[in-house]
């Protein structure tokens, strides 16, 4: 029986102990190609990216061009200077009059509220020691020793003055504040400029007076008055440190 010569070729090669590989043999030609498929069915829309950064400005247009959109508001600057003032207008019409203060309930109402706080305040504060009322008068302390122009201040700051008696009574009062402080305090008079005499800070001349035996004297150069812890009085000069009494 005769072989076909590609398998008497094959056959041989096995013998000889070479494996058999289509590669080796020969290579196909590719072939055509085939023709393409539809297409299929849109695909979903994807998410939304992250947003990126802004550009750049872009060149500034010819001039005469339409105007941008306002950018935002910046930071608040200082106010300017004031201008200067108007004239005064003329007056309005009259208004129609009101109740008088006895009928107006509510001015009333008002009025015996604020008594009854007067009172109240005045009453912790005697009860404190921290005032005394004589007559008319309020004397005060906050136990604060300094000179003579900062007692001033400081009565003033407080809505009063530095206390002056004008009575034994009230000399009495300013003498009972200057024991429980056990010291002595400056009282509102002062000697005259112009004459060896005290007035009161008002200009006012003094009507009452409680001198210590001997005083005053040593006159321009003791202008201030102070008063000693039993109520009597000594011209001295206006820097020493002394108890804060006021009168309201």
């Amino acid at each position: 029986m005769l072989l076909h010569p590609l398998a008497l070729t094959l056959t041989v090669l096995m013998v000889s102990g070479f494996e058999y590989s289509g590669k080796d043999i020969c290579s196909g030609h590719p072939g055509i190609p085939g023709t393409p498929g539809s297409h299929g069915l849109p695909g979903r829309d994807g998410r939304d990216g992250v947003k990126g950064d802004p550009g750049p400005p872009g060149p500034m247009g010819p001039p005469g061009g339409m105007p941008g959109y306002p950018g935002p508001e910046g930071v608040t600057g200082a106010p300017g200077v004031a201008g200067e003032r108007g004239e005064k207008g003329e007056p309005g019409e009259r208004g129609p009059p009101g109740l008088p203060a006895s009928l107006d309930e509510e001015l009333q109402t008002t009025l015996r509220k604020f008594r009854h706080q007067i009172l109240q305040a005045m009453g912790v504060l005697s009860l404190q020691e921290s005032m005394l009322v004589v007559g008319e008068k309020v004397f005060s302390s906050n136990g604060q020793s300094v000179n003579f122009e900062d007692i001033q201040r400081l009565c003033a700051r407080a809505g009063g003055r530095i206390a002056a008696p004008t009575s034994p009574e009230e000399n009495e009062a300013i003498a009972s504040i200057v024991k429980k402080y056990n010291t002595y305090a400056y009282l509102g008079l002062m000697e005259s400029p112009d004459s060896k005499e005290f007035l009161y800070l008002d200009g006012a001349p003094v009507n009452y007076t409680n001198w210590y035996p001997g005083e005053p004297r040593g006159w321009g150069k003791e202008k201030c008055v102070e008063m000693y812890t039993d109520g009597q009085w000594n011209n001295k000069n206006c820097l020493q440190y002394r108890l804060a009494v006021c009168e309201f």
